[in-house]
């Protein structure tokens, strides 16, 4: 039956006359691109002419999604979601408690990208700061209670109405459990607990990968969100240098970075620095990375004094120093920023020079993403979106995350080609402009901590003690049209 059905859908792939290859769009977002836009991707494109569906363009993707399944039997191959759990075969290479590291993987057989995903989850700073973590979070310190099998969403799904451009790449998913923000390169030993080596677990799994598929790349995309989008700009260079010296020159190494942005600013309220919650983000860090001893690439190390490569943990300090591309995903209002600089949005409405404070947070990261050649900086309360399901629906001047990222996608190639003509209509420096947390009206609702219930951006605000009056008047319009403003 299978076999059927392959012969049946070559013949229609076959008589589509090829003068009509376009691309796949839906109001003006790319969705699958076409061969002749994604030649990095080999044989993976369908040369098909679609621009006739474009008026029904959610049941063309379920045609597409039906397609897809049935040429996988073509080629041996199941669509499917779930990425096997593989441990190291290198097992002095390990998790903080000494069990070995490992990571998920799910084959796209016949693609040449892959996508590298280093999960987040904070990190901790001292003996007893880790003592707690592993009593509390022992799956971010241990492999010993991992699945076999782990499904994934957003730019890891393999759905391609939730993954437009992604969707068909080699998967990998390295699970955070060295508590390190993918810095440390210290084994356990007798004068430590903890094993602290989250440099080098990323290093064994790309070496483990070139004997699965990796050493035919084209693309190998080092993505992470939150600790691990801080681990992106820490070791994307690396990892190049890596494959470099191994004699794979042809893979091209790129990096997103999500929710790793982190500013190191002056707390609004200062705090004894008793747990990584409570301590400002230098000192937190200089305290970690003398107890990981935590790796820095050359490049940034050799821009501070003997000491102070805590500074390269800063993604503003770090990315100038970089030789591979990345693309900084950032909210401009990020929870976990607010959460280190003790700003608390729950219970009692802010005071007047908090909310000044939160304001001035936005415009210190715009400032420090002007630079960035790739971006995407919405003013959003929120953290991490890479791998929400969601992440298709966030949009910044009318352009989406997975648009944005393709564009960036084709100027790479486009500069691989020596092209100087810029891609007209196709942005990927995004950042919003508006002063205040969730005045994007795409940006992930928000829920009230204490019913549950989602609020809307005028409830938001005067949950944070937003004076109505006072706002309108510095804006310069009545009240109720600025309410009016707000609501849309």
């Amino acid at each position: 039956m299978a076999g059927g059905i392959c012969v049946t859908l070559l013949l229609l792939l076959s008589v589509i006359p090829a003068g009509s290859r376009k691309s796949w769009r839906r109001r003006g977002q790319q969705l699958v691109p076409s061969s002749r836009e994604r030649t990095e991707g080999g044989g993976e494109s369908f040369p098909l002419d679609f621009t006739a569906v474009e008026g029904n363009m959610d049941n063309f993707m379920t045609q597409i999604k039906n397609l897809a399944q049935s040429l996988y039997p073509c080629s041996a191959q199941r669509l499917d979601e779930e990425m096997k759990l593989h441990l190291l075969s290198n097992h002095s290479i390990t998790c903080n408690d000494g069990s070995p590291a490992g990571y998920y993987l799910k084959e796209s057989k016949g693609s040449r990208r892959w996508l590298v995903f280093l999960e987040g989850g904070w990190y901790c700073i001292s003996r007893e700061n880790c003592d707690l973590r592993y009593d509390t979070m022992r799956r971010l310190m241990s492999s010993k209670g991992w699945p076999p099998t782990k499904k994934a969403s957003g730019i890891m799904s393999t759905q391609p109405e939730e993954n437009p451009h992604w969707w068909n790449a080699n998967m990998v998913f390295i699970p955070y459990c060295s508590s390190d923000v993918w810095s440390g390169a210290s084994p356990k030993s007798d004068k430590s607990d903890y094993a602290f080596m989250g440099s080098l677990i990323i290093q064994e799994v790309v070496k483990e990968l070139l004997g699965k598929g990796l050493d035919t790349a084209k693309v190998l995309l080092l993505a992470g969100s939150s600790a691990g989008g801080t681990g992106v700009l820490l070791n994307v260079d690396l990892v190049a240098e890596q494959l470099e010296e191994l004699g794979y020159t042809g893979i091209q190494v790129r990096g997103l970075s999500d929710s790793g942005w982190f500013l190191d600013n002056q707390q609004y309220r200062r705090t004894d620095c008793t747990d990584i919650i409570t301590c400002a983000p230098t000192e937190a860090i200089q305290r970690g990375i003398r107890y990981w001893n935590g790796v820095v690439p050359e490049r940034c190390k050799q821009q501070f004094k003997e000491g102070e490569e805590w500074n390269c943990f800063f993604g503003y300090k770090i990315y100038p120093t970089l030789r591979s591309p990345v693309f900084v995903v950032q909210w401009l209002f990020d929870e976990a920023q607010l959460t280190v600089d003790n700003v608390h949005l729950s219970g009692q409405p802010v005071q007047e020079n908090q909310w000044n404070y939160i304001q001035n947070l936005g415009r210190e990261l715009r400032s420090t993403l002007k630079d960035v050649g790739a971006s995407f900086a919405p003013a959003c309360l929120s953290h991490e979106v890479i791998t929400r399901n969601h992440w298709t629906e966030v949009q910044v001047r009318g352009t989406s995350l997975p648009r944005a990222l393709h564009c960036w996608d084709r100027s790479l190639q486009e500069t691989n080609k020596n092209s100087k003509t810029p891609l007209k209509g196709c942005p990927f420096h995004l950042m919003d402009s508006c002063p205040w947390p969730q005045c994007n009206p795409t940006c992930p609702s928000i829920r009230d901590h204490f019913t549950g219930q989602e609020m809307s951006v005028v409830q938001f605000l005067m949950h944070l003690g937003f004076d109505v009056q006072k706002m309108a008047s510095q804006q310069g319009m009545e009240p109720s049209k600025l309410l009016g403003v707000l609501s849309s």
